[in-house]
């Protein structure tokens, strides 16, 4: 999805050319899957951060293209949104200080881009959802300039026969509202966490990424407001998979599976089952046919960009040109600091080595797919005061089951990685001390409006004001 079009408007023989090439692509991605014939080089790890740009007082500030042509670095992109931008990192071995690395990567692009835009008068913002953000504020005028944008909000509203996007949230306050574009996708923003996933252990990790998608989100939290109602504690989660409310083949505006969602269940022989499943499943909404080889996978790699498993499996390609397959993690939001995020992703490499490479330990088993759902919203409602049921049938605390069972486990597995002990105690002494204080983004948020009251503004500017110190949000004053 992170790549440009030409055009916005498709014909029916557009669809029907795009459809050939996807169909040869997924049958040659079969062929791979039953061949091995993807890298197995693994231990390795990325990641995506979504951010804000916002003025001084607080507010969504549309000035993406100005900041990106000063920055002029390709690792930093547009996001749907004016108002929104993204980073990438590029791809480190998880051993020794690989992890550190990243911190440091990230760093260097989001100082860079914040010097850029507090030249033009603004700032850049981690956050799952922007508190100041109003409705009006997402409207077609603010949307990014590239042509990928309208045409998915096109398609997506051609599917939808015109209907608008309806947004109905019941969580500690009811938000219910209509909305004309798919806008309503931007005032969430993420941190994507990717692993490469050698063939052998590739389906293992998937269904690990799904059972531990409850303790990431509540772990992570950083959302419980929007449009002024205090709703979940990762609002974020409802509201994207009710921005983009399109459903699959059987009926394209409220089929059985969306297309942003939990997904249908845990892979069972391998991840070409998800590939196969977007093939006949969901209708395609960007019919921009390639001329690259096959072997490049671009229709499939395109199509598979518009379905937005909350664990969605990627096709890569190696420096070498072999392919490969990562995991993308994508429950978590952005924020609170660049230390918290790497927490986080320390936290989840960590336990998927753990857990994933080890052969006794078999998600299925460990948690049913419909329990491992149920689980992750209770999670995004609750943060980590939610209620989770884990192996024989235990519902736990997610506070208890993070300190008393993930943490033990996420340091072994960073210490098989080999990453420096260092490392391993820095990033996952946050995870620890934020679990036990209690406070994320989400809890530290609500506490502020506590004492503070309901100044929008006033909480975006004392939010930005602590992410610029550096501290992680359990240190954080209110």
């Amino acid at each position: 999805m992170g790549q440009e079009i030409e055009r916005t408007g498709f014909t029916a023989e557009d669809f029907a050319a795009f459809d050939a090439r996807l169909k040869a692509e997924t049958a040659l991605l079969h062929d791979w899957f039953r061949e091995a014939a993807f890298s197995t080089r693994d231990r390795v790890g990325g990641f995506e951060l979504e951010a804000w740009l916002v003025d001084a007082m607080g507010r969504p500030a549309p000035i993406n293209a100005r900041v990106l042509e000063a920055l002029d670095d390709p690792a930093v992109v547009p996001e749907l949104a004016r108002f929104n931008i993204e980073f990438n990192s590029r791809p480190r071995a998880l051993h020794g200080d690989g992890l550190s690395r990243m911190l440091e990567d990230l760093e260097r692009m989001y100082g860079g881009c914040g010097r850029v835009a507090e030249s033009l008068g603004a700032g850049v913002l981690m956050i799952g959802i922007l508190p100041s953000l109003q409705e009006a504020d997402l409207k077609p005028e603010n949307m990014s300039e590239q042509k990928r944008y309208r045409a998915l909000n096109d398609q997506v509203f051609r599917q939808r026969n015109g209907a608008p996007l309806r947004l109905n949230i019941i969580g500690n306050e009811h938000l219910h509202t209509l909305h004309a574009d798919v806008m309503l996708e931007s005032a969430a923003t993420s941190f994507q966490i990717h692993l490469k996933a050698a063939p052998a252990r590739a389906v293992a990790l998937y269904n690990l990424a799904q059972v531990l998608s409850a303790p990431m989100v509540a772990l992570s939290a950083n959302s419980p407001f929007l449009f002024g109602r205090d709703l979940w504690s990762e609002t974020r989660i409802p509201l994207f998979e009710q921005a983009v409310a399109v459903g699959g083949i059987a009926a394209a505006a409220s089929g059985p599976l969306r297309r942003v969602g939990f997904g249908s269940g845990y892979a069972r022989a391998s991840l070409f089952e998800c590939f196969q499943e977007n093939l006949e499943q969901y209708p395609v909404l960007l019919p921009v046919c390639s001329e690259a080889e096959s072997k490049q996978l671009e229709h499939v790699r395109l199509h598979n960009g518009t379905i937005w498993r909350w664990n969605r499996p990627l096709i890569g390609f190696d420096a070498d040109g072999t392919p490969h397959l990562r995991i993308e993690h994508r429950v978590m939001p952005s924020g609170p600091t660049l230390i918290d995020a790497m927490a986080n992703a320390a936290f989840f490499f960590g336990l998927m080595q753990r857990l994933g490479n080890d052969d006794s330990v078999v998600p299925a088993e460990l948690l049913p797919f419909g329990v491992a759902r149920d689980n992750f919203y209770a999670a995004a409602r609750d943060g980590l005061d939610a209620r989770i049921l884990w192996s024989n049938q235990r519902k736990l605390n997610a506070r208890t089951l993070i300190l008393e069972a993930l943490l033990p486990l996420a340091r072994e597995g960073l210490e098989q990685l080999t990453v420096t002990p260092s490392d391993q105690k820095r990033f996952l002494d946050i995870v620890r001390r934020r679990t036990e204080t209690g406070v994320t983004g989400a809890a530290w948020q609500r506490a502020y409006v506590a004492r503070h009251g309901r100044n929008w503004e006033g909480l975006t500017q004392a939010y930005r004001e602590q992410q610029d110190s550096g501290r992680p949000v359990h240190e954080w004053r209110t």
